[in-house]
């Protein structure tokens, strides 16, 4: 995978550490099982006390006064660190997660919280990070972001606040920043244990947080490990001008804010309000909240996670964050799942954790345990079943141009490699969704116009980031458009659209760590959640058709007049296979993943003037290969509702 060189200075004297903790600690097995087997010889192991750790709080002066009281902003951040390398003089590298959510909403599957003791020191972090990781010559560190549990200052949502609460510390970890025993004290306190190295992980929001301070270029950020991660506030309320949720980030403040912040942040909150108009207009509070535009910025290699069938932070924010990377050459890795919103570490526990203790063991350690040259991305091709790429997306994928056509039923076209004349139409209609589309893809219907390849012949991959070019004519002054691809064909799949989105809970427990009285590193078990299907929607995309000139403010349509506009679908990885048919649908309001317009438009798409440009592996060439000839059984019912997941639910305001 491309990187940049690093670990020059320091890797001498970090080997020569694990020489030493080795032979001063290992059990007489582990130090048997450290022998020959090079990967053993290189990987950090359990040898001191979580027991014993040491559990301390700090308050961290972010130099902000978001909450206008006169004073600077402390955030705190809690810490578990072993106690013996510091008192034999040694110093151990970081993992923090920087969350709103310690304190109000909980974070993994049971929805754990920060505890403390009487003394005010964390009882229980949430999650498995501490309890693994500490015996193994880490710290954890769990920060509350500004307005959130005992943080100062006011939440303001991917905002300056926001990501300075995380970057203020691994400020302080690195000596550039202060820090106080309490909250409102004066006695200062130093990291004096910690070498400053530090990873930042996390899921949803945390993620997110994670993404923005990586994009500051902080010095001492190492390895970010975002998890569901949005990368531009913007997209994760709007798709190209069209609303994907009833509410902003007003109220996504409110729902974790601290009761402090919620006496003390009215002004922030106006501003969030003032600032993230309705209409779906790009304004500065998004530019200020896009990570994207910085990424060349970014220091960090990054271990990116995320399920392609997330409904909540869609897949275009993992396909826009790792492109703009990739362009400017940041070492980096990927998971990709069938499920939504779900933690690896409950989908495949044990190939997660051990995948991501022997990457902090190589970017915050410095061990040359190989995992830089493998793959670069693992890909869930059915449930619990895995592929690699060695590069992602693979050598030979290019955006291949296919057209729609008229087929020999209104409404029911073919997709294909030259381009058509004609045209085709439809209404809106808000009460249906894109589960509503595919069912009666292969049947005319009024609310959308579908295009079906003939059956393939061979398996054709996309993977990466797509591209749906519509001219449409709207018949009223407002109209949203959807794309949506389908893979046609019977298939069993994660449920993604259940609640749970893909995953079932089981009762028993394994244990990942070491536990204490206050905080157990054993979790409840999951198996995947499947389903039977006809068909898979694998990617989409949404737009409102007045942004068509600018993200920077929509305008009211002219009714007979042709628009033309490109729509960004979701980055997925996905397999059609031999038998089965790629679909495109175009439509209108997709029910519960955007909000219809204001008026419910018919809309005709000029064909001339409509592409989908596809991430083919192979290109065009592969595509053509597919396409030719037809297999000896078709799959796909002619004319019969199909079966899919249920449809969406209405969107999570909340990323958690």
């Amino acid at each position: 995978m491309p990187r940049r060189t690093r670990f020059t200075i320091w890797r001498p004297f970090a080997t020569a550490v694990a020489a030493i903790l080795t032979a001063a600690f290992l059990t007489p097995a582990a130090a048997q099982a450290s022998g020959p087997d090079s990967r053993a010889a290189h990987v950090s192991r359990p040898v001191y006390s979580y027991a014993h750790a040491v559990r301390e709080s700090v308050w961290v002066d972010t130099g902000l006064d978001g909450d206008g009281d006169g004073k600077p902003d402390r955030v705190a951040a809690d810490i578990v660190r072993p106690a013996e390398p510091a008192r034999e003089g040694r110093k151990v590298p970081v993992i923090m997660d920087a969350s709103p959510y310690f304190s109000c909403c909980g974070r993994g599957n049971e929805s754990q919280l920060k505890t403390y003791d009487a003394q005010g020191h964390v009882v229980q972090m949430p999650l498995f990070y501490d309890n693994y990781f500490v015996p193994r010559g880490y710290a954890f560190v769990g920060v509350d972001l500004a307005g959130t549990n005992r943080s100062d200052g006011c939440v303001d949502v991917g905002g300056r606040s926001d990501i300075q609460s995380a970057k203020a510390v691994i400020d302080w970890l690195n000596g550039r920043a202060r820090a106080y025993t309490s909250r409102t004290g004066t006695q200062t306190v130093k990291a004096t244990w910690t070498n400053g190295r530090t990873g930042m992980i996390g899921k949803s929001w945390d993620a997110t947080i994670a993404n923005g301070v990586a994009a500051t270029g902080v010095q001492g950020l190492k390895t970010i490990v975002p998890i569901s991660g949005i990368s531009s506030w913007y997209d994760y309320y709007f798709a190209q001008g069209a609303p994907l949720y009833d509410g902003g980030p007003a109220d996504l403040a409110g729902d974790v804010e601290s009761d402090a912040a919620k006496a003390h942040c009215a002004a922030v909150q106006k501003k969030l309000t003032d600032g993230s108009p309705r209409s779906g207009d790009w304004t500065p509070l998004w530019t200020e909240r896009d990570y994207v535009k910085d990424a060349a910025a970014v220091r960090a290699s990054v271990f990116l996670v995320h399920g392609m069938q997330d409904l909540n932070v869609r897949a275009k924010h993992f396909g826009q964050w790792w492109d703009a990377l990739a362009q400017h050459g940041v070492e980096r890795k990927i998971w990709l799942s069938q499920t939504g919103h779900v933690d690896p570490f409950d989908y495949r526990r044990g190939a997660w954790v051990d995948t991501l203790h022997r990457w902090f063991d190589h970017e915050l350690l410095g061990y040359d345990n190989g995992i830089d040259r493998e793959p670069m991305a693992d890909i869930e091709r059915h449930p619990d079943q895995w592929v690699t790429s060695r590069v992602w997306p693979p050598q030979g994928t290019r955006p291949t141009a296919l057209h729609p056509a008229p087929g020999a039923r209104n409404g029911v076209g073919t997709l294909g490699l030259r381009p058509a004349a004609g045209t085709e139409t439809f209404t809106d209609d808000p009460k249906l969704s894109e589960t509503d589309w595919a069912a009666r893809l292969t049947t005319p219907t009024p609310e959308k116009a579908g295009f079906l390849t003939a059956p393939l012949t061979h398996d054709l991959r996309l993977s990466g980031s797509s591209t749906v070019t519509v001219t449409a004519t709207p018949t009223t002054a407002s109209a949203h458009l959807s794309a949506v691809l389908v893979d046609l064909g019977p298939d069993t799949i994660r449920d993604y659209a259940d609640t749970a989105e893909g995953i079932t809970t089981l009762t028993n427990r394994t244990c990942w760590g070491e536990s204490t009285a206050g905080d157990s590193a054993c979790f409840k078990e999951t198996r995947a959640r499947t389903a039977k299907v006809d068909y898979t929607v694998f990617s989409r995309g949404w737009a409102d058709l007045g942004h068509h000139a600018s993200l920077g403010k929509g305008v009211p349509l002219t009714p007979g007049r042709a628009y033309t506009m490109t729509l960004d679908l979701a980055a997925t990885d996905h397999v059609v296979p031999a038998g089965h048919r790629l679909a495109l649908i175009i439509a209108g309001t997709d029910k519960d993943l955007i909000d219809p317009p204001s008026t419910r438009p018919g809309l005709t798409v000029a064909l001339s003037g409509t592409t989908a440009r596809l991430p083919l592996v192979g290109g065009a060439a592969a595509f053509a290969r597919a396409t030719s000839g037809s297999p000896a059984t078709a799959t796909v019912p002619a004319a019969r509702s199909l079966e899919g997941v249920r449809a969406p639910r209405a969107a999570q305001r909340i990323p958690g």
